[in-house]
């Protein structure tokens, strides 16, 4: 049965998953976490490029017939190469800046991202583009993605990293931030406890809808709804947290490196 795959550095991409799978609840995900590269954020554009190759093709290999790169990151490193490489058909995704400059009421936009994304060419793009009149403020936040990978959620160290990085933005008068990475939506309720007057803009729910435009086109057939997951790291490591992230327990397995040419 052919499946809709994607991949993330790590646990992040879960929060596209969920939106794919809101979407399209009947059709079975594989979704891969390359936990032993985790994060690409500070890792060289090349590298980031060399680790997207090897997940998409390792999905399109275990029965994904359209790959969802659940990343920023990777999207803005490797989009072009795996649509130019791949076979079938590839969703990327960006930070929401114009959809963040429609809602800004103050002009002042936050973008919180790795470092990876506020440094790509796609991303100098897009503020560009869309960010006339409209100052856009970049952060990358490290710690949140550390996180996420943790499990932590929410509780007082949650809190904690969330309000350094959004504190000093609320006090320059940011209104909107931007969830540039996909580790971040599933911190969006601690982010809202921090900043509740805030507008948060997630692009996961406009990543799953591409999704699901792409899979009719292919009239991709449904499933049994199943959701795998598998790392390239430790799966006895990952897995509480994956599990936490997720909501729920699904199977995870183990990718194993350099199986993939």
């Amino acid at each position: 049965m052919a499946m809709i795959g994607l991949f993330d550095s790590g646990l992040g991409g879960l929060s596209v998953a969920r939106a794919v799978r809101a979407v399209l609840p009947r059709h079975d995900l594989i979704y891969l976490a390359d936990s032993a590269y985790c994060p690409y954020g500070p890792l060289a554009t090349a590298q980031v490029r060399e680790r997207a190759l090897f997940c998409a093709r390792w999905l399109v290999a275990h029965g994904a017939a359209v790959v969802v790169v659940a990343c920023n990151t990777a999207s803005s490193a490797a989009l072009d190469v795996l649509r130019a490489t791949l076979e079938v058909p590839v969703v990327g995704m960006e930070p929401g800046i114009k959809p963040a400059v429609a809602a800004t009421q103050t002009g002042k936009v936050a973008v919180l991202a790795t470092s990876g994304t506020l440094q790509g060419d796609r991303f100098g793009r897009l503020v560009e583009q869309f960010a006339h009149g409209v100052t856009v403020r970049t952060v990358a936040c490290p710690a949140m993605v550390e996180l996420v990978e943790a499990g932590l959620l929410h509780g007082a160290e949650a809190e904690a990293v969330v309000r350094g990085y959004v504190n000093p933005l609320l006090a320059d008068g940011v209104d909107t931030f931007v969830l540039g990475c996909t580790h971040f939506p599933p911190l969006a309720p601690v982010i809202a406890t921090v900043a509740p007057e805030a507008t948060l803009i997630d692009t996961g729910p406009a990543v799953a809808s591409q999704t699901a435009r792409v899979v009719a086109k292919l009239e991709l057939a449904p499933g049994s709804g199943r959701v795998q997951a598998f790392t390239t790291g430790d799966p006895a490591l990952i897995r509480p947290a994956l599990w936490r992230v997720w909501g729920e327990t699904i199977d995870v397995g183990q990718a194993l490196q350099g199986t993939i040419t």
